[in-house]
């Protein structure tokens, strides 16, 4: 089977159901934020910090692979096809992982800017690559059906992240860097 097939050379794509759309379309660009988003989650999963984390890296890689197949998926279609959907258990599961995390860090008591290394301003970006996902999932929610897990679990995801972002730098013994507004 080859890779390229042509069918998308006018500017139109398929979703999953066989309808096809503009690949401008808010649902196209909902999901492909979610690949971007997944591609930087490999980023952060491949950190050398994040080696003892490899599989809280492939549990939300694989849900971001079900958000970006119920994305893709015609709604109108969704009977017709069969694909992998998220459960309340997904989201519950950050949940966890944040507090377990959280025990660990100082109160966080200012506003945290993204860097100190290149392990935690790796993180950042996927937490705002993220953010860019759920705005793209509630804008599409408001014309189209979007479940409200999928936004749910975007926004833990990158409540997550954030966390994430501020362990990585107390692990490296990383000092966080603190907004301090020019007043």
């Amino acid at each position: 089977m080859k890779i390229y097939t042509k069918t998308g050379d006018k500017g139109e794509t398929s979703l999953i159901g066989g309808t096809r759309v503009k690949k401008s379309h808010l649902r196209i660009d909902a999901y492909g934020t979610v690949d971007e988003l997944n591609s930087f989650i490999g980023v952060v999963r491949d950190q050398e910090v994040n080696q003892k984390r490899q599989e809280l890296f492939s549990e939300i890689q694989d849900r971001l692979f079900t958000i970006g197949s119920t994305l893709a998926t015609d709604p109108d279609k969704t009977g017709k096809t069969q694909i992998p959907d998220l459960h309340e258990q997904d989201i519950t599961f950050l949940e966890l992982q944040m507090d377990q995390l959280d025990q660990n860090l100082p109160p966080l008591r200012n506003f945290i800017l993204p860097g100190g290394h290149p392990a935690v301003s790796f993180c950042h970006v996927a937490r705002s690559v993220c953010r860019r996902a759920e705005r793209l999932a509630i804008a599409l929610q408001e014309e189209s059906f979007v479940s409200d897990l999928v936004i749910k679990y975007l926004n833990r995801l990158s409540d997550l992240l954030f966390v994430l972002s501020r362990a990585i730098s107390f692990e490296l013994d990383v000092k966080e860097i603190t907004w301090k507004p020019r007043i």
